[in-house]
């Protein structure tokens, strides 16, 4: 019965701060920083009266007594969050209180764009300080992890593929388990749903056989139409007898240790499980940690007739249905190309 009483008066104290904002044209609940943006510092242990009193102080606000009703009415009395915000031009009250009251992120901001593999995250991780490059290397390929979509799970590069590409804070000199525990949980949050599980089921492939193809998609195209359009030239290929190999010049590359403007027929001779010019189907593992746009292109990819796809300088991908339509845009974008390393993965 107590709890009901304060609920309704909570209900009429903000049905109280509504009216006066229609009465006096919204003024009551809107900030007052007119341009910019200002920093504006919540300590540990402030209530609403001391929060509302600094944003008052620092001209963030008009009318502190009005915003402590809206907040307390609003249920945000007691969630206010230690730590230094950016409040920025025409927030209102409803904006700060939000803003206010969301935890801050500690440490050091990492970002780890799609398409990475394990051993450039090592390094991006390395020049950030957060761990070595050499250490999370190492926990990478031999500490274990227990995650379900990792259980029997052989890979040369065991994680390569699985841990998630994000933005992560972390702190200086974390234990390479904990990064990698972190990136983990966030495959598990945004790509280890059952749609997608049972999507793989659907199309005749285990879910690691669908992350590997994924991160060769996320490879070879940059846009939606385009990554669509490669995985479903890779399905054509995977479910005609006549095209064995799915002969994608990144799976080379990553056999090589090295990315290239174009590669040469001798390097697509080089002898690894990885290189789908030598090898039928799939590499025997992923080759890149891929996106969730790229995951969901393969999982849904475009019902086309293209067996082929050549990027031209710009990196657009033109797509073929036969193998001569194929030679003659690879005559066409290639005339000029020298095949130097762009980047070598192992240095």
């Amino acid at each position: 019965m107590k709890r009901k009483i304060i609920w309704a008066v909570l209900a009429l104290i903000l049905l109280i701060v509504l009216l006066f904002a229609v009465l006096f044209g919204g003024d009551f609940l809107s900030g007052a920083l007119d341009e910019g943006s200002v920093s504006f510092t919540v300590e540990s242990g402030d209530g609403t009266l001391s929060v509302a009193a600094g944003l008052k102080e620092d001209g963030l606000i008009a009318h502190e007594k009005m915003f402590s009703l809206y907040a307390m009415a609003a249920g945000y009395d007691g969630q206010w969050q230690s730590g230094t915000f950016e409040v920025e031009k025409g927030m209102g009250y409803g904006e700060l209180c939000a803003l206010l009251t969301t935890p801050q992120l500690s440490g050091i901001r990492v970002t780890i764009p799609e398409g990475k593999q394990v051993r450039q995250m090592a390094k991006i991780l390395e020049s950030l300080g957060i761990c070595s490059a050499d250490a999370f290397m190492e926990a990478a390929n031999t500490h274990s992890f227990d995650y379900p979509f990792l259980e029997g799970i052989d890979h040369e590069n065991p994680l390569e593929g699985y841990l998630f590409p994000d933005t992560y804070y972390f702190e200086e000199n974390t234990d390479p388990d904990e990064v990698i525990e972190a990136m983990l949980d966030g495959f598990a949050g945004n790509l280890w749903k059952q749609e997608y599980i049972d999507r793989a089921e659907e199309l005749g492939y285990t879910f690691d056989e669908i992350i590997i193809l994924s991160s060769i998609v996320e490879s070879e195209a940059s846009s939606k139409e385009d990554r669509e359009n490669v995985a479903g030239v890779f399905f054509n290929r995977l479910n005609d007898p006549a095209y064995t190999k799915l002969q994608s010049c990144v799976t080379v590359e990553y056999a090589m240790g090295v990315k290239k403007s174009i590669i040469s027929y001798q390097d697509t001779l080089t002898d690894s499980p990885y290189n789908t010019y030598m090898y039928p189907g799939l590499p025997v593992g992923p080759i890149c940690c891929p996106g969730i746009d790229s995951v969901e292109a393969t999982l849904y990819y475009a019902d086309n007739n293209y067996y082929y796809f050549q990027s031209d300088e710009s990196g657009k991908l033109h797509f073929a249905e036969t193998y001569e339509e194929h030679a003659a845009i690879q005559n066409e974008v290639q005339a000029t190309w020298k095949g130097e390393v762009i980047e070598d993965y192992n240095e």
